[in-house]
């Protein structure tokens, strides 16, 4: 046990944020469990994600809220949220919804795929290269 006992096993939420006052936030597929992407939250963006029960997250490059699917339409219905046991991660379990007259798959990266990590490092030598690893593209 830690020395963080009482942050560790209260049934308080109190999110730790970083000195940039953000947090870390992993979003998986409610119904399959699989990982479709990583983001930032700040105070204000987990409050709106709370209070709508749809994922907004900061930007960090646009340094702003951003409500995801916006623009898209493939917004994220939150249907769990959890955090770490020193409450400095937050994980949510998400619904993709698609947009009316869309009949493409549900999308979470902005590249149009299903989740950010299309990307499969192989833990082996690049043939052509052995001082380099390689990737191989899931989707």
């Amino acid at each position: 046990m830690s020395d963080n006992k009482d942050l560790e096993e209260t049934l308080k939420f109190l999110p730790r944020f970083d000195d940039k006052g953000l947090i870390p936030c992993i979003c998986t597929c409610a119904k399959s469990g699989e990982v479709l992407m990583f983001a930032f939250m700040n105070q204000e963006s987990l409050n709106k994600t709370i209070e709508t029960s749809q994922a907004h997250y900061y930007s960090r490059s646009r340094k702003c809220l951003w409500h995801k699917g916006k623009t898209s339409g493939y917004t994220q219905k939150v249907l769990e949220m959890r955090t770490d046991c020193d409450q400095d991660c937050i994980w949510i379990k998400v619904e993709i919804n698609t947009p009316e007259g869309k009949e493409t798959d549900k999308i979470s990266c902005h590249t149009g795929r299903k989740t950010c990590f299309y990307r499969k490092l192989e833990l082996k030598p690049d043939p052509n290269d052995k001082q380099k690893m390689y990737f191989i593209n899931t989707d």
